[in-house]
């Protein structure tokens, strides 16, 4: 009982700054998915690591920010829960952009497939400040399916 008292403290509050979490730890603990490195470079490493991937979300895949201007390291978040064919729920880490909030873990958040193609390359993510979807469009590379291809797995 104590345990997950602690850990729903932990998730729901932000970290002391030298311990700051970030997303890749996270989505690696999350789904043992062997995989280091910045975000953005997951997606390549995933493909040379025979880890299947595409553009479907399914519950327990990892979807893969590219690198932007403002995601200079790119992201990755856990999906918890396919909505539908264009909206999913995701757990990620260290996503808030003011400092205070940052290394914070946020369960349960709603991201949007807005790609003009439905193809998950272009999403909005949930602005909880503004209770509202983010103004931003991030580019994804698309999913990680966290479970090596048949007959590979080592």
């Amino acid at each position: 009982m104590f345990a997950a008292a602690l850990t729903l403290c932990l998730i729901s509050t932000p970290l002391e700054a030298a311990s700051l979490l970030q997303c890749v730890p996270y989505a690696r603990d999350i789904t043992n998915v062997p995989l280091q490195g910045d975000a953005w470079t997951w997606w390549g490493k995933a493909a040379r690591s025979r880890l299947d991937r595409g553009r479907e979300p399914e519950a327990g895949s990892i979807l893969v920010f590219r690198r932007t201007e403002r995601l200079r390291r790119g992201h990755v978040a856990v999906v918890a829960e396919v909505v539908n064919r264009r909206e999913i729920v995701v757990d990620h880490a260290n996503w808030a952009s003011r400092r205070a909030m940052r290394g914070r873990v946020d369960l349960a958040v709603r991201v949007v497939d807005v790609s003009p193609a439905n193809d998950w390359s272009a999403v909005r993510v949930w602005h909880a400040a503004s209770d509202s979807l983010g103004r931003r469009v991030y580019p994804t590379y698309g999913f990680i399916y966290a479970f090596a291809i048949p007959g590979t797995a080592s």
